[in-house]
C-alpha cells in the first residue's frame, strides 16, 4: 500500500508537515501495515489542503483537510482496516467522492505528474514517461522536424502573448551565431498567479525535458530557468532535478549517446516584476539592472550576451515533451480550432474552489467559474473576473458564458494572459480593483520610457482622487486619452498593457466610476473615504456588542440604551456592522 502527502508550498502552509509526522509515526508503529509513504506536491485542490492520497489495489483515494487527527483515523479505518473514510474522500477509484466536480472537468497535461510522483525523484517521473518525448527528438527527429512538430500542434506562448511556439522555435533555429541559448521565464509575478510555482514545485522534469527539446530544436547547447527567489521550494526541487537528470545522462554532455549536448543553469530573480518581459529577463541574467531593450534586434537574433536566443514560459515548455511523445494532432484533439490544447488557471480571489486547474482551452468563464470552482465564496453575486493579472481585463458578469481562448477574450478587452483568475462578487468596487492594478503595475515600472513611467503615475494620480471622493468631470476621459498613449508608445509590454484593467472596469462599469465622480458615492461600499457609519436610535437596544468591538472606542452609550457614533473617531473598518445583530448599524 502507498500513501502520499501532499509538501506543496500550499501542504505545507495549511499544516501538511504535522500530518506527515503523525503518519510516520502511525507507520513506525505498524510496521506489519507496509505502507509506502513518499511525498507529493500540489494536486491543484488548494483549498481542500493538506491532502493525502491512499493507494491500494483498488485504486487511490483522496482525503481533503487531513488534521494529525484525522490522519489517524484514516490509518486505522483504510490503511489496516481496508475500508476507506468516504466521508473525508475528494475522490475515490468510484468517483463518488466530494469534490469530483472539480477534478473530473479537467484535462492534465502539463499537471499530468504534479501530486502523482514525488518531485525529487527522478525514478517516479520516469515511470510517468519523463523524457521519452527527448528520447524520440534526439533518435528520431531532425530539429527541423522537431519545430515542424510543435508548430503543428499549434501550442502558443502560455506567458501571456500567445505566439506560436514553434513559430518562436523557427527564428532561433535560422539565426546565426556560434552559441545559443534557451531560456525557461519563472518569473511569475501576477497577483493572484502561482501556475509556474506549482509545476516547478510538482513536475520540474517536464520543465527540464521541454528545455533540453527546445535546445535541441533550435541549437542551443545552454539553458537558463530564470526564476524569481520568493519560490525557494520550487528552486530547490528544480535543482536536485537538474543534478539527477545529469546524473542520468539526460542533460549534460552526450545526452542518451547521441552526441547531443545541453547544459542548464538556474538564475535566481530578485522579484521585479518587469523581469517577465524577456528582453529585461536577458539583462537580469546578464547582471545588469531588469530594463528592456529597444526591439528589433529581437532575441531570436542577439539575445542573451548577444547571442541568437529563445524564452518560453514554464508552462509552455512542460508541454513540449508530452507534445514530441504523443504527437502534433493529439495535441490539438483538445481546444478549439485557433487555440489549441489546455490551459493551466490559478482560481482565487472569491472563489470557492481556489486552486489550480488545467482545462482544454474553449471552456466558458462560467464552465471554470462555477462548474469547477464552485462560485463565489461569499455566496453572493458573480461581478466579475480578472483575466491575465495587471496586463489582462474584467470579463463582467454578462459575459460569462464568454469563452475562454485568445481571440475570443481579446475582443472583450481581457487575455488569457499567465492565467491568472481573480473571481469578484457583487461587493467589490470596481473603480478600486482599477486603481489596485494601476498601482502594482505604476511601482513596478522601470521608469526607462516615459509614456510608462509618467503616464501610469497620473492615471493612478486620477484613480486615487476619485476613490477618495474628489473626483472630477472630465477625469474618466483624462485616463480613457492617457491608457491610449500608454499603449500606443510604452517601449515594453508591461507598459502598454498596464491600462487594460482601467480600460475593461470603464467599458463594463461605466456606472460605478460616474457615481464615484458625480454622486460621491461608492455603490459597493468599498471606498472608506465615500461612506459612513450611522446607528440608528430607534432599531438600537444599547446591548454594548459594537462598543466592545469598536477599536478606536468611537461608539459610546449606556447598556440598554441606544448608543452614539461618533464620526470623528470613527475608521470605517466595518466591525460595528459586522457585529450588529438587530439591523441598527447602516452604511451609506
Amino acid at each position: 500500500m502507498k500513501l502520499r502527502i501532499g509538501l506543496g508550498s500550499c501542504g505545507i502552509a495549511a499544516g501538511a508537515l504535522k500530518v506527515k509526522d503523525a503518519f510516520e509515526a502511525l507507520i513506525e508503529a505498524h510496521p506489519e501495515a507496509a505502507v509506502e509513504m513518499s511525498d507529493t506536491s500540489c494536486m491543484g485542490m488548494c483549498y481542500r489542503e493538506p491532502m493525502v492520497e491512499v493507494v491500494d489495489e483498488s485504486g487511490g483515494t483522496i482525503y481533503g483537510g487531513v488534521t494529525p487527527e484525522l490522519a489517524q483515523t484514516i490509518f486505522e479505518r483504510h490503511i489496516l482496516g481496508g475500508t476507506p473514510v468516504r466521508e473525508h474522500a475528494v475522490l475515490t477509484p468510484a468517483h463518488d467522492g466530494t469534490d469530483e466536480v472539480f477534478l473530473v472537468p479537467q484535462a492534465r497535461i502539463v499537471l499530468a505528474r504534479c501530486g502523482k510522483i514525488n518531485p525529487e525523484s527522478i525514478d517516479d517521473a520516469l515511470e510517468m514517461d519523463a523524457y521519452k518525448g527527448l528520447a524520440r527528438a534526439l533518435r528520431e527527429m531532425t530539429p527541423e522536424e522537431v519545430i515542424e512538430e510543435v508548430l503543428a500542434s499549434g501550442v502558443k506562448g502560455r506567458g501571456g502573448a500567445g505566439f506560436p511556439t514553434g513559430q518562436k522555435w523557427r527564428f532561433a533555429h535560422n539565426a546565426k551565431g556560434d552559441q545559443k541559448y534557451i531560456i525557461c521565464n519563472a518569473d511569475e509575478g501576477d497577483p493572484g498567479a502561482f501556475m509556474d510555482r506549482s509545476v516547478l514545485e510538482g513536475d520540474p522534469h517536464s520543465v527540464i525535458e521541454g528545455l533540453a527539446i527546445g535546445g535541441y530544436a533550435i541549437g542551443a547547447t545552454e539553458g537558463y530557468v530564470y526564476a524569481r527567489a520568493e519560490y525557494p521550494l520550487a528552486i530547490q526541487r528544480l535543482k536536485i532535478a537538474i543534478a539527477q537528470a545529469e546524473a542520468r545522462g539526460l542533460l549534460g554532455d552526450n545526452i542518451m549517446g547521441t552526441g547531443v549536448s545541453f547544459h542548464l543553469h538556474i538564475k535566481e530573480g530578485a522579484g521585479a516584476f518587469v523581469c517577465g518581459e524577456e528582453t529585461a529577463l536577458i539583462e537580469s541574467i546578464e547582471g545588469h539592472r531588469g530594463m528592456p531593450r529597444i526591439r528589433p534586434p529581437f532575441p531570436a537574433n542577439r539575445g542573451l550576451f548577444g547571442m541568437p536566443s529563445n524564452i518560453n514560459n514554464v508552462e509552455t515548455l512542460a508541454n513540449i515533451g508530452w507534445i514530441i511523445r504523443n504527437g502534433a494532432v493529439a495535441f490539438a484533439e483538445y481546444g478549439t480550432e485557433k487555440s489549441n490544447g489546455t490551459k493551466v488557471f490559478a482560481l482565487a480571489g472569491k472563489i470557492k474552489h481556489g486552486g489550480l486547474v488545467e482545462v482544454p482551452i474553449g471552456m466558458t468563464v462560467r464552465d471554470v467559474v462555477f462548474g469547477i470552482g464552485g462560485g463565489t465564496s461569499s455566496g453572493k453575486d458573480f461581478k466579475a473576473v480578472q483575466l491575465g493579472g495587471p496586463s489582462g481585463g474584467c470579463i463582467p458578469a454578462s459575459l460569462i458564458d464568454t469563452v475562454i481562448d485568445y481571440d475570443t477574450l481579446a475582443a472583450t478587452g481581457a487575455i488569457i494572459g499567465s492565467g491568472g483568475m481573480v473571481v469578484m462578487d457583487e461587493d467589490n468596487c470596481m473603480v478600486d480593483i482599477a486603481r489596485y492594478f494601476l498601482n502594482f503595475t505604476q511601482s513596478e515600472s522601470c521608469g526607462k520610457c516615459t509614456f510608462c513611467k509618467i503616464g501610469t503615475k497620473r492615471m493612478l494620480e486620477i484613480l486615487t482622487r476619485i476613490t477618495q471622493g474628489e473626483g472630477e468631470e472630465g477625469d474618466i476621459e483624462k485616463l480613457e486619452e492617457l491608457a491610449v498613449q500608454i499603449k500606443r508608445n510604452a517601449l515594453c509590454g508591461l507598459g502598454q498593457t498596464a491600462p487594460n484593467p482601467v480600460l475593461t472596469t470603464l467599458r463594463y462599469f461605466r456606472d460605478e466610476y460616474e457615481a464615484h465622480i458625480r454622486d460621491k458615492k461608492c455603490p459597493t461600499h468599498q471606498c472608506k473615504a465615500l461612506i459612513h457609519y450611522e446607528i440608528d436610535p430607534e432599531k438600537c437596544i444599547g446591548c454594548t456588542a459594537c462598543a466592545r468591538r469598536c477599536p478606536t472606542k468611537a461608539i459610546q452609550g449606556t447598556v440598554k440604551l441606544p448608543h452614539i457614533l461618533d464620526q470623528a473617531l470613527c475608521t470605517k473598518c466595518g466591525t460595528c456592522l459586522s457585529v450588529c445583530k438587530v439591523g441598527a448599524v447602516s452604511v451609506d
